[in-house]
């Protein structure tokens, strides 16, 4: 046999040999799964952070890792710390994940979202409920768990628990020495985690970190991302008269400020998404060869989503994935006067305008901020960080009060490099084929404290089903999802190598 086909019947043996391991352990991984969804991990529940940090813990533990809480002082959400070395392994992985999920409003949600729910998809399309601890034999692998947190991003934790038993199940080594990082405050904007990796640098040092968040390839294809774009809010008021006019007797006199804000809209943005405000893009960097290479060689996938989404068009003339290389200005909402029944013939006094900016490289937020500013004042805004008071308002014609959100820059790691193309290559053996190669991510982790601290690559190895309703009601986890997810935690445990 040639040596490349005895690798490749290998690497199938070994797949085959985790797919029976997770077979024959469903159960006990939706469970694992299900037990950690039950705690409301969230930033308003500091209980609930701290019972779920102490749950993984102990899961290293029992594991055989050296495991503990890393924490910025009292009353901050630690991150969950776990090192297991082989001291014939010559690399060192950190595998990062956050046990945090987003706020819930649980009127919106068909069920507790704390209280985990198996569904599977009725006849008639409608998600109906599955009691899996009575099923006996394989599960359906198109069921979803539905919970807050249970896709963004326990599934990548338990995804990993489920790996690595499998592979010692086998009675194999680790191709690396591991290291566990999971953050318990990404949800909240990660104010903490600058300090943690600072105070552990040692602990945390490693040649390459890989990122288990964020979806899959809309086409279902297991997806390797090499970055994700920076962001940055802003709340943007606009300034009318001191109390609601009648819009018939001083319309057209009276400056309204739904109608600026509208027409200040219409200046920052065009049509088809582009930025207008000079200064925006200064910085930006090119997609190199190989970056544009992957975009086009990514499975077609934009008629289907304009199909799930019931649009009939897209802004722009590029694919989905060309667009979300690029900056944007994504309007998040407006509130200015009534609407509906609760409309009234009435000029308002303010409107208000809620802004993210989404950045690549190399756009920095302070100078993002310093173009916006500069275009606000061009344009005849006075900028005020205070409501205006009374004389304020009678000196400046247009005046905009502005409260900038933390932001944080992009990230677009080498794809080149050899731990980049090792990670491919183990990627697709875990898949039994090709997968998705994307530059950069739509969304924005902060990758960049990885990588000032660090100085090595940071590679995105998301495993949840693109529809998972992440940030939203509802949200959900799709089984298949996680047992591709089991297969690629396994490869990268143990069959990376470079």
């Amino acid at each position: 046999m040639l040596p490349c086909a005895a690798a490749s019947a290998g690497n199938a043996d070994f797949r085959a040999d985790i797919d029976r391991y997770r077979a024959a352990h469903e159960s006990q991984i939706v469970g694992t799964l299900d037990e950690l969804t039950h705690f409301p991990s969230v930033a308003a529940d500091p209980a609930g952070i701290s019972a779920a940090a102490d749950y993984l813990v102990s899961a290293l533990k029992a594991r055989g890792f050296d495991a503990r809480l890393l924490s910025a002082g009292p009353g901050t959400p630690p991150m969950v710390y776990g090192a297991l070395g082989d001291s014939r392994a010559l690399r060192t992985v950190v595998f990062y994940a956050h046990y945090d999920g987003q706020p819930v409003t649980p009127s919106q949600w068909r069920s507790d979202p704390f209280v985990p729910v198996m569904r599977a998809l009725g006849p008639t399309g409608e998600w109906q409920d599955i009691d899996w601890r009575r099923v006996h034999g394989p599960f359906d692998p198109e069921w979803r768990l539905f919970g807050r947190a249970a896709s963004d991003d326990k599934a990548s934790i338990v995804a990993f628990l489920a790996a690595f038993d499998a592979v010692r199940a086998q009675q194999r080594r680790p191709s690396v020495n591991i290291r566990v990082a999971w953050e318990g405050e990404e949800e909240a904007g990660s104010p903490h985690l600058a300090q943690i990796l600072e105070q552990n640098q040692a602990l945390l040092q490693s040649d390459v970190w890989l990122i288990g968040d964020g979806p899959v390839h809309q086409s279902g294809q297991p997806m390797i991302y090499f970055g994700a774009r920076g962001v940055m809010g802003l709340r943007l008021t606009l300034y009318g008269p001191v109390k609601a006019l009648h819009d018939g007797h001083y319309g057209n006199w009276v400056p309204n400020p739904a109608a600026m804000a509208a027409e200040l809209i219409a200046q920052m943005r065009d049509d088809d998404g582009n930025v207008l405000i000079p200064g925006f893009d200064d910085g930006v960097r090119a997609l190199n060869p190989a970056e544009l290479a992957a975009i086009r060689t990514l499975p077609p996938i934009d008629e289907a989503l304009r199909q799930e989404f019931g649009i009939a068009r897209s802004e722009g003339t590029q694919s989905w994935a060309a667009s979300i290389m690029r900056p944007a200005l994504n309007v998040r909402g407006l509130r200015s006067g009534q609407v509906g029944e609760e409309a009234a013939n009435a000029i308002p006094v303010d409107a208000e305008v809620s802004l993210d900016f989404r950045l690549v490289p190399d756009q920095t937020v302070a100078g993002v901020q310093r173009a916006v500013e500069q275009f606000l004042r061009q344009k005849g805004w006075t900028l005020v960080n205070e409501p205006p008071d009374a004389a304020a308002r009678l000196r400046a014609p247009r005046i905009a009060r502005l409260q900038w959100e933390s932001g944080y820059p992009a990230l677009r790691s080498d794809m080149s490099s050899p731990v980049a193309q090792a990670i491919i290559a183990t990627a697709s053996r875990s898949a039994a084929g090709p997968v998705a190669v994307l530059p950069m991510m739509g969304g924005s982790v902060p990758l960049y404290l990885f990588a000032q601290r660090f100085n090595v690559p940071i590679i995105g190895l998301p495993i949840v089903n693109h529809d998972n309703n992440q940030h939203a009601a509802n949200e959900n986890l799709r089984l298949q999802n996680l047992w591709d997810g089991i297969d690629t935690y396994a490869g990268m445990i143990a069959q990376l190598h470079w």
